[in-house]
């Protein structure tokens, strides 16, 4: 398949006109007439997923984050922006990134639905999709049973296959309604509130966002950004082997990208 036909397929779930103005979903690096048989997932296009992809003999490295963010003036091998673009073209590696356009169709959906929330609703709405539903950032809803944010805090560790997390309030309050939005979500503190949740379930949860959260009556579980949002990668494979069976689809290995020790 041909990349701007794989492209087109793609675009067409998850539009480019429906992410947030500041960011850059797209391809990034390489040719639409290149031929794609085979394709490497991650996160993000950091050196090492680059290597891994190489390894892979990929002809197209797909990640949520974009890589390039914001313009560059020069692309050569004297810092690790240019060196990353400089390997994907000399191993022929077209790059693709779907970041918000994503987590408006589906990351905060997927992550609900992992947790299993009850009568789940977008916590902010931005757009209608093409299928006709309404999209957004973040889902709120009803927890699958009454539990304490300690024993939230330990489910949320057991759904999303993460080491440790960082709650702020009282380990022992009681909790039925949560709000989950992947990734950084500090900022939509005042929309988890406004749908009535009293856990929130995100990451990038400073100091002061979370006892300011606290004190408006909202606990917090920082899942921290990667966390929760490594989801893209295993529902994008699955995706992209039930929609194009004829690819080769690679995985990189979930690895959080620090430890608390």
């Amino acid at each position: 398949m041909i990349c701007r036909e794989l492209i087109e397929l793609l675009e067409k779930k998850y539009p480019p006109s429906i992410a947030e103005s500041w960011d850059n979903p797209g391809l990034q690096v390489g040719s639409y007439e290149k031929e794609i048989k085979s394709i490497y997932i991650a996160l993000d296009a950091t050196g090492e997923v680059i290597r891994h992809a190489i390894d892979a003999k990929a002809d197209l490295l797909l990640t949520h984050h974009p890589m390039l963010m914001y313009g560059l003036k020069k692309i050569n091998d004297g810092d690790f922006y240019g060196r990353r673009v400089l390997e994907l073209i000399k191993h022929d590696i077209a790059y693709y990134a779907m970041h918000t356009n994503y987590d408006i169709v589906e990351m905060a959906p997927l992550a609900a639905r992992m947790l299993a929330l009850k009568d789940a609703q977008i916590m902010e709405k931005t757009c209608v999709l093409p299928d006709g539903r309404e999209g957004g950032f973040g889902m709120a809803g009803e927890l699958p049973k009454e539990m304490t944010l300690l024993q939230c805090a330990e489910y949320v560790k057991d759904v999303f296959q993460i080491p440790d997390v960082k709650i702020f309030g009282n380990p022992e309050t009681v909790l039925n309604r949560a709000a989950v939005l992947p990734g950084s979500g500090k900022s939509m503190t005042a929309d988890a509130l406004r749908n009535g949740a009293e856990v929130y379930i995100t990451g990038d949860f400073g100091h002061h966002d979370g006892i300011d959260a606290v004190d408006q009556g909202l606990n917090v579980i920082d899942a921290g950004h990667y966390g929760i949002e490594h989801i893209f990668i295993g529902q994008m494979a699955e995706e992209l082997k039930e929609r194009f069976p004829e690819m080769e689809i690679c995985t990189e290995p979930i690895r959080h990208p620090f430890l608390m020790v």
